[in-house]
């Protein structure tokens, strides 16, 4: 008798898993067309694995699993694919892009001759599931295999759960060197009460203009891990123009008038300076309320309106009971108070309301960037720009196209005040978005959800 099992060799390798961000969509808006520009894509990518010495172990749907003797070897192949993809997507409409995340680990594989098994593919699969759309997130081991041998910037993000992974993984994000850097000018303008008023632009493109809110700083948030990867994304396919509201950042600091009137004003100032006829509009958060103000007032002007984490009525108008409201008024104390002192204890109860799922990296980020951006007294005359208002009777007033999008599960801003906003603007668009992040950060679901479906609508 003839044994047909196959043999079983366990070894140590480097492991790379890709998808493509959003594949289903694509399939289901033009499946022969999306299979077409797969294999298209493939005839070109898949080749690479060779050349980095590796070898490609499954091609299934849109996915590639493919093993490396070293973890250098997969980290060059994963850089190079996607530049490659970057290139190639330049050539095509921005929602038919394809966009493929990469995960890769060092780890043992058990190997059948055919398949490959065992908790380092795991580990890889999953490590690609959390990479955002046109990135690459590896472990631990693998970072310290490449670290410094790659033209790479390496982010840590800190440890993970992951499903049917006993351990956690520590995560570490990856960006080429050739997206590291944002270049950016800056300008300044002046408003009808003689605030100066600094912004900027970078990329180019198509405008998109992104309204200011509490806290901004043009220089500080470029290189803060939870603004740069959205910058740098937008700034790929249009030219991103943002400012420091009045108060803030490279702006006057002392202002008189923080009126909501005063601060919608701020962006018809920006908007001539720039030398913007007709752009798409991007509102944050409290930012969100000035966008759809200077949207009502200037539907000429706005193509695209693009509504993020936003509120149509303000803190001190939303049904509250007594102890939210005592809550409240001891976090405005504090920011008088505390908000300027070295030590970040103060600031860090905002920081946990916005980037709950933050690393300690990122929350030491967002905690310095309170600090920098305004003062305490600033930062409380800042927030109560919009406290005292209600916008619901003029959102049918909002006569552009319009994209409102929110996480389900919002720390700071309850997902309800998303949806209100999409129902009463006539013909808007919902997305919820999956996360409890304010502020999206770079590796969770939001971000590249984000992405998808601001692209799409963008163009359309």
């Amino acid at each position: 008798m003839t044994d047909d099992t196959p043999s079983l060799k366990r070894r140590l390798a480097a492991i790379l898993a890709a998808d493509i961000a959003g594949y289903s969509r694509l399939m289901g808006e033009d499946e022969a067309a999306t299979v077409r520009d797969l294999k298209a894509h493939q005839a070109v990518i898949l080749p690479l694995v060779g050349r980095h010495g590796g070898r490609v172990i499954d091609t299934a749907g849109d996915g590639i699993l493919a093993e490396f003797p070293s973890a250098i070897g997969a980290t060059e192949c994963a850089i190079e694919i996607q530049a490659i993809m970057a290139a190639r997507n330049n050539e095509v409409p921005a929602p038919r892009r394809m966009l493929f995340r990469i995960g890769i680990n060092l780890g043992d594989m058990i190997d059948d001759g055919a398949r490959i098994y065992g908790d380092g593919v795991n580990v890889a699969a999953r490590l690609q599931e959390v990479a955002a759309p046109g990135g690459i997130c590896v472990s631990r081991q693998v970072f310290e295999q490449v670290n410094r041998s790659v033209k790479a910037e390496l982010q840590t993000l800190g440890p993970r759960m992951f499903k049917n992974i006993a351990h956690p993984v520590e995560v570490f994000a990856m960006v080429p060197s050739s997206t590291v850097g944002l270049t950016q000018e800056i300008y300044f303008c002046q408003a009808a009460d003689g605030v100066q008023l600094a912004y900027s632009m970078i990329g180019q493109g198509p405008p998109l203009m992104k309204t200011g809110h509490w806290l901004t700083h043009l220089e500080f948030e470029l290189e803060s891990p939870i603004w740069r990867h959205l910058y740098r994304e937008l700034a790929r396919h249009h030219t991103l123009i943002r400012y420091d509201t009045r108060g803030n950042g490279l702006s006057d600091r002392t202002v008189e008038d923080m009126s909501f009137d005063a601060l919608v004003s701020d962006v018809e100032v920006v908007v001539n300076a720039a030398a913007l006829t007709r752009f798409a509009l991007l509102g944050v958060s409290q930012g969100a309320m000035f966008a759809i103000e200077y949207a009502r007032r200037h539907p000429e002007r706005v193509s695209h309106l693009v509504l993020y984490g936003g509120f149509a009525v303000g803190r001190n108008k939303r049904a509250r009971t007594v102890a939210e409201r005592e809550e409240e008024d001891a976090m405005r104390t504090l920011m008088r108070l505390g908000w300027g002192k070295e030590n970040p204890a103060f600031r860090q109860l905002f920081t946990s309301q916005f980037i709950p799922g933050g690393t300690k990296e990122q929350a030491d980020w967002f905690n310095e960037l309170q600090r920098i951006s305004a003062t305490g007294e600033m930062a409380v005359r800042i927030g109560l720009a919009t406290a005292d208002l209600d916008l619901t009777s003029v959102l049918a007033e909002v006569r552009v196209p319009t994209l409102v999008m929110h996480a389900r599960d919002d720390a700071r801003v309850p997902f309800d005040f998303g949806r209100r906003i999409a129902a009463g603007i006539p013909g808007a668009r919902f997305v919820p978005l999956e996360g409890r992040n304010h502020l999206f950060l770079e590796t969770e679901p939001a971000f590249g959800q984000f992405l998808e479906a601001t692209r799409s609508f963008l163009v359309s």
